[in-house]
Protein backbone atom coordinates (compact mmCIF):
# COMPACT_ATOMS: atom_id res chain seq x y z
CA UNK A 1 0.00 0.00 0.00
CA UNK A 2 0.94 3.64 -0.64
CA UNK A 3 1.16 5.77 2.54
CA UNK A 4 -1.22 8.15 0.78
CA UNK A 5 -3.87 5.41 0.39
CA UNK A 6 -2.96 4.53 3.51
CA UNK A 7 -3.62 8.15 4.77
CA UNK A 8 -7.10 8.14 3.04
CA UNK A 9 -8.34 5.00 4.54
CA UNK A 10 -7.16 6.20 8.13
CA UNK A 11 -8.57 9.68 7.23
CA UNK A 12 -11.54 7.81 6.56
CA UNK A 13 -11.71 6.02 9.93
CA UNK A 14 -11.20 9.41 12.00
CA UNK A 15 -14.29 10.99 9.84
CA UNK A 16 -16.19 7.98 10.92
CA UNK A 17 -15.42 8.32 14.43
CA UNK A 18 -16.66 12.14 14.81
CA UNK A 19 -14.01 13.37 16.23
CA UNK A 20 -13.20 17.09 16.86
CA UNK A 21 -10.09 18.65 15.13
CA UNK A 22 -8.88 22.08 16.04
CA UNK A 23 -6.21 20.85 17.21
CA UNK A 24 -3.10 21.89 14.64
CA UNK A 25 -5.38 20.70 11.93
CA UNK A 26 -9.29 21.43 10.37
CA UNK A 27 -9.73 18.13 8.66
CA UNK A 28 -9.77 14.08 9.14
CA UNK A 29 -7.11 13.94 6.12
CA UNK A 30 -4.85 16.48 7.34
CA UNK A 31 -5.06 14.65 10.75
CA UNK A 32 -4.57 10.93 9.27
CA UNK A 33 -0.99 12.74 7.34
CA UNK A 34 0.05 14.32 10.34
CA UNK A 35 -0.31 10.83 12.66
CA UNK A 36 1.00 8.58 9.56
CA UNK A 37 4.06 11.01 9.19
CA UNK A 38 4.90 11.11 12.51
CA UNK A 39 4.44 7.28 13.01
CA UNK A 40 6.59 6.69 9.84
CA UNK A 41 9.81 9.28 11.28
CA UNK A 42 8.96 11.44 8.34
CA UNK A 43 8.46 15.47 8.05
CA UNK A 44 4.63 16.26 9.18
CA UNK A 45 5.17 18.76 5.31
CA UNK A 46 6.38 15.73 3.72
CA UNK A 47 3.89 14.01 2.58
CA UNK A 48 4.09 15.65 -1.50
CA UNK A 49 7.54 14.55 -1.46
CA UNK A 50 6.97 10.69 0.20
CA UNK A 51 2.74 10.17 -0.69
CA UNK A 52 4.37 7.17 -3.06
CA UNK A 53 6.44 5.64 -0.47
CA UNK A 54 5.55 2.00 -0.60
CA UNK A 55 4.49 0.86 3.06
CA UNK A 56 5.44 -2.11 4.49
CA UNK A 57 2.46 -4.31 6.66
CA UNK A 58 4.79 -3.30 9.93
CA UNK A 59 4.47 0.46 9.06
CA UNK A 60 0.59 -0.28 8.23
CA UNK A 61 0.47 -2.05 11.50
CA UNK A 62 2.12 0.76 13.41
CA UNK A 63 -0.38 3.91 11.54
CA UNK A 64 -3.72 2.09 12.37
CA UNK A 65 -2.69 1.49 15.87
CA UNK A 66 -1.97 5.02 16.37
CA UNK A 67 -5.06 5.96 14.55
CA UNK A 68 -6.85 2.95 17.22
CA UNK A 69 -5.93 5.43 19.73
CA UNK A 70 -6.51 8.73 18.86
CA UNK A 71 -10.26 7.33 18.35
CA UNK A 72 -9.88 5.52 21.21
CA UNK A 73 -8.59 8.07 23.78
CA UNK A 74 -10.61 11.18 21.78
CA UNK A 75 -7.29 13.13 22.69
CA UNK A 76 -6.03 16.13 20.69
CA UNK A 77 -3.09 14.33 18.33
CA UNK A 78 -0.17 16.67 19.27
CA UNK A 79 -1.11 14.70 22.46
CA UNK A 80 -0.29 11.08 21.20
CA UNK A 81 3.15 12.50 19.32
CA UNK A 82 4.22 15.39 21.73
CA UNK A 83 4.86 17.61 19.35
CA UNK A 84 2.70 20.60 17.74
CA UNK A 85 3.96 22.77 15.14
CA UNK A 86 2.94 26.71 15.46
CA UNK A 87 3.87 29.45 12.65
CA UNK A 88 5.65 26.53 11.07
CA UNK A 89 7.81 26.17 14.57
CA UNK A 90 7.75 23.17 16.26
CA UNK A 91 6.96 22.70 20.20
CA UNK A 92 7.17 19.97 22.89
CA UNK A 93 3.69 19.16 24.23
CA UNK A 94 2.16 16.72 26.59
CA UNK A 95 -1.03 16.99 28.87
CA UNK A 96 0.02 19.38 31.28
CA UNK A 97 -0.16 22.07 28.93
CA UNK A 98 -3.08 23.13 26.16
CA UNK A 99 -1.45 22.85 22.92
CA UNK A 100 -0.80 25.60 20.88
CA UNK A 101 -2.49 27.08 18.38
CA UNK A 102 -2.98 31.12 19.51
CA UNK A 103 -3.91 33.70 16.80
CA UNK A 104 -1.47 35.72 19.07
CA UNK A 105 1.66 33.66 16.83
CA UNK A 106 0.27 34.89 13.32
CA UNK A 107 0.61 38.70 14.87
CA UNK A 108 4.07 38.18 16.02
CA UNK A 109 5.02 36.17 12.87
CA UNK A 110 3.80 38.49 10.31
CA UNK A 111 4.85 41.70 11.75
CA UNK A 112 0.94 42.91 12.75
CA UNK A 113 1.99 44.01 16.11
CA UNK A 114 5.20 45.52 15.13
CA UNK A 115 3.38 49.03 13.99
CA UNK A 116 2.32 49.45 17.73
CA UNK A 117 5.52 49.12 19.13
CA UNK A 118 7.82 51.69 20.44
CA UNK A 119 11.46 51.77 18.72
CA UNK A 120 13.46 51.03 21.87
CA UNK A 121 10.64 48.30 22.98
CA UNK A 122 12.77 45.98 24.87
CA UNK A 123 10.41 44.23 27.24
CA UNK A 124 7.67 41.60 26.63
CA UNK A 125 5.66 39.86 28.58
CA UNK A 126 4.09 36.55 28.09
CA UNK A 127 1.06 35.81 30.59
CA UNK A 128 -0.38 32.70 30.40
CA UNK A 129 2.51 31.19 28.48
CA UNK A 130 1.50 27.80 28.73
CA UNK A 131 3.69 25.81 26.45
CA UNK A 132 5.88 28.90 26.09
CA UNK A 133 4.89 28.80 22.22
CA UNK A 134 4.40 32.61 22.21
CA UNK A 135 7.12 33.66 24.26
CA UNK A 136 9.66 31.68 21.84
CA UNK A 137 7.83 33.05 18.52
CA UNK A 138 8.22 36.71 19.94
CA UNK A 139 11.87 36.31 20.86
CA UNK A 140 12.60 34.85 17.68
CA UNK A 141 10.74 37.63 15.97
CA UNK A 142 12.35 40.51 18.22
CA UNK A 143 16.18 39.96 18.99
CA UNK A 144 16.91 42.89 20.34
CA UNK A 145 14.05 41.33 23.55
CA UNK A 146 13.65 39.93 26.51
CA UNK A 147 10.55 37.83 27.25
CA UNK A 148 8.92 36.80 30.66
CA UNK A 149 6.71 33.72 30.43
CA UNK A 150 4.02 33.99 32.66
CA UNK A 151 1.76 31.02 34.22
CA UNK A 152 0.52 29.82 37.58
CA UNK A 153 0.78 26.29 36.47
CA UNK A 154 3.79 25.06 37.75
CA UNK A 155 3.13 22.18 35.21
CA UNK A 156 2.43 24.09 32.38
CA UNK A 157 5.48 25.90 33.12
CA UNK A 158 7.61 22.64 32.90
CA UNK A 159 6.50 22.86 29.56
CA UNK A 160 7.13 25.74 28.71
CA UNK A 161 10.99 25.36 29.97
CA UNK A 162 11.55 22.37 27.48
CA UNK A 163 10.36 24.60 24.43
CA UNK A 164 12.72 27.15 25.93
CA UNK A 165 15.42 24.93 25.73
CA UNK A 166 14.58 22.98 22.78
CA UNK A 167 14.72 26.89 20.76
CA UNK A 168 18.17 27.51 22.77
CA UNK A 169 16.13 30.70 24.27
CA UNK A 170 17.02 30.73 27.82
CA UNK A 171 19.29 33.35 28.31
CA UNK A 172 16.48 35.64 26.49
CA UNK A 173 13.22 34.00 28.33
CA UNK A 174 12.97 34.00 31.65
CA UNK A 175 10.30 31.92 33.03
CA UNK A 176 8.04 33.00 36.50
CA UNK A 177 5.08 31.46 37.92
CA UNK A 178 2.22 33.28 39.89
CA UNK A 179 -1.58 34.14 39.56
CA UNK A 180 -2.01 36.65 36.85
CA UNK A 181 0.01 40.54 37.00
CA UNK A 182 1.10 40.00 40.30
CA UNK A 183 3.81 37.45 39.89
CA UNK A 184 4.72 39.95 36.40
CA UNK A 185 8.50 41.97 37.17
CA UNK A 186 7.61 44.53 34.86
CA UNK A 187 7.14 47.62 33.60
CA UNK A 188 6.76 45.96 29.87
CA UNK A 189 6.64 47.62 26.65
CA UNK A 190 4.24 44.46 25.50
CA UNK A 191 2.66 42.03 27.19
CA UNK A 192 1.12 38.76 25.33
CA UNK A 193 -1.37 37.21 26.44
CA UNK A 194 -3.93 34.46 25.40
CA UNK A 195 -6.22 34.20 28.90
CA UNK A 196 -8.93 31.30 30.23
CA UNK A 197 -11.71 33.16 28.18
CA UNK A 198 -14.43 30.09 27.57
CA UNK A 199 -17.38 30.73 29.25
CA UNK A 200 -19.09 28.69 31.16
CA UNK A 201 -21.81 27.63 28.95
CA UNK A 202 -19.46 26.95 26.14
CA UNK A 203 -17.22 24.61 28.77
CA UNK A 204 -19.80 22.47 29.22
CA UNK A 205 -20.43 21.87 25.62
CA UNK A 206 -16.54 21.19 24.48
CA UNK A 207 -15.60 18.13 22.87
CA UNK A 208 -13.55 15.73 24.53
CA UNK A 209 -10.57 16.83 22.67
CA UNK A 210 -10.62 20.30 24.28
CA UNK A 211 -11.61 18.54 28.04
CA UNK A 212 -8.12 16.42 27.63
CA UNK A 213 -6.55 19.89 28.27
CA UNK A 214 -6.14 21.29 31.58
CA UNK A 215 -9.37 23.10 32.35
CA UNK A 216 -7.16 26.12 34.29
CA UNK A 217 -5.98 27.20 30.86
CA UNK A 218 -9.59 27.43 29.20
CA UNK A 219 -12.37 28.11 31.85
CA UNK A 220 -13.00 32.06 32.59
CA UNK A 221 -16.03 31.84 34.12
CA UNK A 222 -19.75 32.24 33.56
CA UNK A 223 -18.96 35.25 30.59
CA UNK A 224 -15.69 34.27 30.61
CA UNK A 225 -14.53 37.39 31.56
CA UNK A 226 -13.04 36.68 35.40
CA UNK A 227 -9.60 36.89 34.36
CA UNK A 228 -9.71 39.31 32.02
CA UNK A 229 -10.97 41.79 34.50
CA UNK A 230 -8.19 41.31 36.94
CA UNK A 231 -5.91 41.83 33.86
CA UNK A 232 -7.42 44.85 31.99
CA UNK A 233 -7.52 46.65 36.20
CA UNK A 234 -4.09 45.46 36.91
CA UNK A 235 -2.43 46.36 33.60
CA UNK A 236 -1.47 49.82 33.11
CA UNK A 237 0.84 49.28 36.26
CA UNK A 238 2.52 47.04 34.46
CA UNK A 239 3.05 48.60 30.97
CA UNK A 240 5.56 50.97 30.40
CA UNK A 241 4.39 54.80 29.15
CA UNK A 242 4.19 53.79 25.33
CA UNK A 243 3.15 50.06 25.87
CA UNK A 244 0.17 47.83 24.72
CA UNK A 245 -1.43 44.89 25.63
CA UNK A 246 -2.14 42.67 22.82
CA UNK A 247 -5.18 39.97 23.85
CA UNK A 248 -6.72 36.72 22.85
CA UNK A 249 -10.77 36.31 23.84
CA UNK A 250 -11.58 33.25 20.92
CA UNK A 251 -15.24 33.59 20.23
CA UNK A 252 -15.85 35.69 23.14
CA UNK A 253 -16.07 39.51 21.89
CA UNK A 254 -20.00 39.85 22.41
CA UNK A 255 -19.24 39.41 26.36
CA UNK A 256 -16.05 41.13 26.07
CA UNK A 257 -17.80 44.18 25.09
CA UNK A 258 -20.75 43.56 27.27
CA UNK A 259 -18.20 43.55 29.74
CA UNK A 260 -16.23 46.70 28.81
CA UNK A 261 -18.62 48.85 27.08
CA UNK A 262 -17.10 51.69 26.87
CA UNK A 263 -13.44 50.68 26.68
CA UNK A 264 -11.84 51.75 23.22
CA UNK A 265 -9.96 48.58 21.21
CA UNK A 266 -8.35 48.01 18.24
CA UNK A 267 -9.56 44.56 16.67
CA UNK A 268 -6.49 42.65 14.96
CA UNK A 269 -6.98 40.60 11.77
CA UNK A 270 -6.32 37.06 11.95
CA UNK A 271 -6.58 34.29 9.52
CA UNK A 272 -10.08 33.47 12.08
CA UNK A 273 -11.47 37.38 11.63
CA UNK A 274 -11.55 40.33 12.94
CA UNK A 275 -13.04 39.49 16.43
CA UNK A 276 -10.46 37.08 17.68
CA UNK A 277 -7.51 39.47 18.73
CA UNK A 278 -7.62 42.95 20.40
CA UNK A 279 -4.90 45.46 20.72
CA UNK A 280 -5.39 47.93 23.87
CA UNK A 281 -2.62 50.76 24.97
CA UNK A 282 -1.88 51.79 28.26
CA UNK A 283 -3.02 55.15 27.63
CA UNK A 284 -6.45 53.74 26.53
CA UNK A 285 -6.69 51.37 29.84
CA UNK A 286 -5.49 54.84 32.13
Amino acid sequence: MKLIDCITTQAARLDQAGLFFGHGTTNAFDEAAWLALWRLGLPVDGLDEHEERDLTNADQVAIAALVDERISTRKPAAYLTGEAWLQGVPFSIDERAIVPRSFIAELIVDAGIDPWLHPDSRRVLDLCTGNGSLAVLAAMAWPDVEVDALDIDTNALAVAKLNVERHNLALRIRLLQGDGLAAAQGPYDLILCNPPYVNSTSMAALPAEYRAEPELALAGGSDGMDFIRELLRAAPAALNEHGVLVLEIGNEREHFEAAFPTLETVWLETSAGEDQVLLVTKETLQ
